[in-house]
């Protein structure tokens, strides 16, 4: 994934997860979905025509179009007032296809990212659950996976990258790190906003 790209990815994570918390007013979120989502779109495209047949430059290029695509619909819906199924199953192909991603940077010998994509996956396993299967009492803990995964996934190792810091760390230790956060916060967090309410005893 281009490093800038996923600067951004960060951005629209973090600002998507805070709509979903009530935090702002949804639509006000469409603006940024529609510039992510076109340079999410368009950036791949450029990188996929100078590849010049090389398959592996064409499959890192590629995943990007599964968040244009995303950020790109999030906006339609909102300015569209459009119903989230749709959008929902998308993401469920989403999650499937950010697995297999997952396994071919294990495989490439690059397990920070492998545990990432897994992050990406389980987010937009969330997606499906909320929009397509209508788990709304997920809500709150979608947003708040969300905005940590901006950070988590997208601006933090965008600046290590940037600035060549990712090379401070050994790989399989960050990789196990970033897998054991995400065990521990993600759980914590299921069980104080995720789980449905109680439903009160008849009297």
């Amino acid at each position: 994934m281009g490093v800038v790209g996923l600067l951004y990815v960060g951005a629209i994570l973090f600002l998507n997860g805070t709509f979903l918390l009530g935090w702002i007013d949804a639509k006000s979120a469409a603006p940024l979905n529609v510039f992510v989502g076109l340079l999410q779109v368009v950036t791949p495209t450029y990188l996929i025509f100078n590849a010049d047949g090389d398959m592996t430059k064409i499959i890192g290029a590629a995943g990007l179009y599964l968040f244009g695509f995303t950020y790109l619909y999030v906006a339609w819906n909102l300015l569209g007032g459009l119903d989230g199924t749709g959008l929902g199953m998308f993401s469920l192909f989403v999650a499937i296809c950010a697995v297999v991603f997952s396994l071919i940077s294990f495989d490439g010998g690059d397990p920070v990212f492998g545990v990432i994509w897994l992050y990406w996956a389980y987010l937009w396993l969330l997606f499906f659950l909320l929009l397509a299967r209508k788990r709304d009492g997920l809500g709150r803990y979608t947003g708040a996976v969300a905005a940590i995964e901006g950070w988590v996934t997208g601006a933090i190792p965008a600046f290590l990258l940037l600035t060549g810091r990712i090379k401070d760390f050994d790989p399989n230790t960050l990789a196990i790190a970033l897998a054991v956060f995400a065990v521990v916060v993600f759980g914590a967090l299921f069980f104080t906003m995720g789980r449905p309410a109680a439903v009160p005893a008849a009297a």
